[in-house]
Parts: structure tokens; sequence; C-alpha cells
């Protein structure tokens, strides 16, 4: 199962989740839940949104990028 990261403007924090790729989470409350995660005193109807980018690798840090790719950036359109 793909995992994605949303973000809370609310709170300012970052959770990442598995669901299905037609799945979207779009509350904090649903977001905590799928998570299993605690919501703290954050509304739960507080928005959230995917985070787009590079995805955290299991140890919590950023995955590698590489090198730039042709257009100038790590955007994943170079080899690995």
């Amino acid at each position: 199962m793909p995992r994605y990261d949303y973000r809370c403007e609310a709170n300012g924090r970052t959770v990442e989740v598995a669901h299905a790729m037609d799945e979207t989470v779009r509350t904090w409350d649903e977001l905590c839940r799928r998570a299993g995660v605690e919501p703290g005193s954050t509304p739960a109807d507080a928005p959230v949104e995917k985070v787009v980018g590079l995805a955290f690798t299991r140890t919590g840090g950023r995955s590698d990028p590489g090198p730039p790719g042709p257009c100038g950036s790590a955007c994943g359109c170079h080899p690995r």
C-alpha cells in the first residue's frame, strides 16, 4: 500500500499514512485515525493537504534525491 505525507496548517504537523491511491484524506481527525496518532487540541475538521515532493524514509529522514536530472532539479526524471 502506498504511503503519503499529509500536512495540517492548523498545527504545522506532517503525518505519514498508508492508503490506496484512489483514496484521499481531508481532515485532521481522519488523518489521525488512519495513522494511529493522538489528535491533540487541533480541531477534528481542520483540513489537511497531501504533501507533494520527496517521501520520508522509514527511518524518518528524507530519501536521497540523487544528482539533478536533465531538467536541472531533483524531480525524479533522472535514473537512480
